[in-house]
């Protein structure tokens, strides 16, 4: 078995005074325009984070049992070397990216994974605020195990990749040369990541490398200062909701299905998904009613006008006039014009 050190436990006194000499730039150099920080929600990242390390502690009892079963079965064996390291690196971060990737797509996943998201700051303490739930993050690192890589590895590896997306939690960081902006998951790729508006959602994935999400099609530049949070913040600080409010809300929606096939939606298909029944009901009124929707119907024709003699004609164009003149006559006081009158109601 390897002697690799815990990545994360090792990085903490780094974390601590990172985020101590950016809390500092901020005081000396303040950003109107920045998140900046909130001693509550920074609290509450630094708290969410601490009980992560503990809860990780009692999930990796099962999952070292799965890895080490199946690292027994399988015939491969990668060693650990100075220059097999940053090959397993590599492949660990692809894994990664599906992961990640997969914890924004599929509600009962990202039920877990949106603890991290759930802030409306972007500071360093936000890379802390970690889920108490990461049980369902191994299942895509089987692969890894399968092919010879050590148990021990894969955990070690996973460390790495989450102390180095530490630094990428910040906005005193801006755009870094292209070559490093082309290859790396950088500040500016993560702020991305962590913004709510809806050409930003679910992009740059990438936990080391954002050449996965160039490749897969989930990159986006920053292009405008992002908004953080969620596209339906919780607005609490309390750890426990924190780290439970989605399961909650699913918990819910589980319990007002009228079906299997959307219980299955509702754990399975994205976060924002509703069955077909919600969809229609919350359907505007003009695509309720159907007709408002349809083409206009087509004008009556207008039959073509009799012509009417010149005599007769004469005659109504008379009879009009006097009808005129005797409606002027009944509606108006005598002695003054019509024009006049008029203008005294008005005056």
């Amino acid at each position: 078995m390897p002697h690799l050190p815990d990545a994360v436990l090792w990085s903490i006194p780094a974390f601590v005074l990172l985020t101590v000499v950016e809390i500092v730039s901020y005081r000396l150099r303040p950003d109107e325009d920045a998140a900046g920080y909130d001693v509550k929600d920074a609290a509450t990242s630094v708290t969410m984070g601490v009980g992560s390390v503990l809860f990780d502690f009692l999930w990796k009892i099962p999952i070292v049992a799965i890895y080490a079963s199946l690292y027994e079965v399988t015939p491969l064996r990668v060693p650990v070397l100075w220059w097999t390291l940053p090959l397993m690196l590599l492949a660990q971060d692809f894994f990664y990216y599906w992961s990640h990737r997969g914890h924004h797509v599929v509600r009962v996943l990202w039920a877990c994974h949106v603890v991290h998201h759930s802030s409306e700051k972007f500071n360093l303490t936000t890379a802390l605020r970690q889920p108490w739930t990461s049980l369902t993050v191994w299942p895509f690192y089987v692969p890894l195990v399968l092919c010879g890589v050590h148990p021990a590895a894969v955990a070690f590896l996973s460390g790495v990749n989450l102390v180095y997306q530490f630094w990428v939690h910040t906005e005193r960081v801006g755009t870094l040369p292209k070559p490093i902006e082309y290859v790396f998951n950088t500040a500016s790729h993560h702020r991305v990541h962590h913004a709510s508006q809806g050409g930003y959602l679910d992009r740059n994935f990438g936990g080391i490398l954002i050449v996965w999400d160039r490749v897969f099609g989930s990159f986006v530049a920053e292009t405008e200062r992002p908004v953080y949070g969620l596209t339906k913040n919780i607005h609490t600080y309390h750890p426990f909701r924190v780290a439970t409010h989605e399961y909650a809300a699913i918990a819910r929606d589980l319990a007002a299905a009228e079906n299997w096939s959307e219980r299955a939606g509702r754990l399975f298909r994205g976060p924002g998904w509703q069955p077909q029944r919600l969809r229609t009901a919350h359907a505007p009124a003009v695509a309720a009613a159907g007709t408002d929707l349809a083409l206009p119907a087509a004008p009556t024709p207008v039959p073509p006008a009799t012509p009417v003699p010149p005599a007769a004609a004469e005659s109504v164009l008379a009879s009009a006039a006097v009808s005129g003149e005797a409606c002027a006559t009944e509606h108006e006081p005598a002695g003054e014009s019509v024009p006049v009158q008029r203008a005294k109601r008005f005056a």
